[in-house]
């Protein structure tokens, strides 16, 4: 059991840190969180579909060749 609370001490409050741009650190608005603007908003979404964001792995790429549908256009 813990002991009851002092009545001198004030009780333990969360404080809230202001979240701070991934990009380029500035703090974040509302409106783009957690970017601080539409520019770094719209810099972040040019990575994910530029595929830039990866999970490094130790397995090979396929190879478009030697894949079941064979990519390379003569399946006919």
């Amino acid at each position: 059991m813990t002991p009851p609370p002092d009545k001198t001490t004030p009780p333990i409050r969360a404080v809230r840190i202001e979240p701070k741009c991934p990009l380029c650190t500035k703090p974040g608005t509302a409106q783009y969180r957690p970017f601080c603007s539409k520019r770094c908003a719209d810099i972040d979404l040019g990575r994910w579909l530029k595929e830039s964001y990866r999970v490094p792995t130790d397995e090979a790429p396929e190879d478009a060749e030697s894949s079941p549908n064979g990519a390379s256009g003569q399946d006919r």
